[in-house]
């Protein structure tokens, strides 16, 4: 009898990986779904408004740092805060879609558990955007705050009340940095390399900017990383029926047996075990 044999990464990769129309149907369904759901939240202006205030009072209750602290750093010079907006109008979206696209074509079963955890994540926030509008800091006269994106640029927002593209009181969750942060993590699973750690300052330079340029609160960003954290918690990566994660899986190319360079020793047949033994 021979030996079964263990399938190819490419096989195995070709196995996870779904059908790519299939894929970008759903995103962008979802994606729609978002915006539309979006503006269903606006015109609670009063309501944003009141709900800011309560924000701000709870961080100054609970001592967490002043958003104008960072505010003042990135003002430090006209170039530091131009990057800062730009990073914010430029780096969101795009990053995350390249992300996606990586793992579909290298980590496909990544690319599933990863898309499904977003998009978890994305639903979620979306429902709190409708039941906590939220006015951004920048908006808000009592923090003191400048609209960085409006002085220096560039900015991606108009004026609220014609604005009819984007929900700009929808600040909390912040999916800013919620989906930064599950890009930091989503690559740190899916690659091997011991730099791999430094994808941490994706999310870590996204907060700066989110705070600096007073699109967010501190509390816009701890609700986004703990509502990722029930996520990741809920949502599993696939496992193989020996249960071990496919994500991990398809990270090692090669089988432990095949790593330390042998091949799985066959029993002897039966008969040859009866002869043997009728021999003694």
């Amino acid at each position: 009898m021979n030996a079964r044999t263990a399938p190819s990464a490419a096989e195995a990769d070709a196995t996870a990986r779904p059908p790519l129309v299939r894929e970008l149907l759903l995103v962008a369904g979802l994606f729609l779904v978002y915006k539309f759901g979006r503006q269903l939240a606006t015109g609670h202006t009063a309501e944003a408004f009141r709900n800011a205030h309560r924000v701000w009072d709870l961080e100054r209750a609970v001592h967490l740092p002043g958003e104008g602290a960072v505010q003042s750093w990135l003002l430090h010079g006209d170039t530091l805060v131009h990057l800062a907006n730009t990073y914010y109008a430029t780096v969101h979206f795009p990053a995350t879609v390249a992300f996606l696209v990586w793992l579909y074509l290298r980590r496909p079963a990544h690319y599933v558990w990863t898309r499904r955890v977003l998009a978890a994540l994305t639903t979620a926030a979306l429902l709190l955007h409708l039941a906590l509008p939220l006015a951004p800091p920048r908006m808000l006269g009592a923090t003191g705050l400048i609209d960085t994106a409006r002085t220096y640029g560039p900015s991606v927002y108009g004026p609220p009340r014609t604005d009819h593209l984007s929900n700009q009181f929808a600040a909390m969750p912040s999916l800013h940095f919620g989906w930064a942060l599950m890009v930091a993590i989503g690559l740190i699973v899916a690659t091997r390399s011991r730099w791999r750690w430094l994808w941490l300052l994706h999310p870590l330079v996204t907060l700066l900017v989110i705070v600096g340029t007073a699109n967010h609160y501190w509390l816009d960003a701890i609700v986004a990383a703990a509502m990722l954290g029930i996520a990741l918690a809920v949502i599993r990566p696939q496992t193989s029926p020996e249960g071990t994660p496919l994500s991990l899986r398809s990270s090692h190319r090669t089988t432990p047996a095949a790593a330390a360079g042998r091949v799985p020793r066959q029993s002897a047949p039966v008969e040859e075990n009866v002869l043997v033994g009728a021999g003694r």
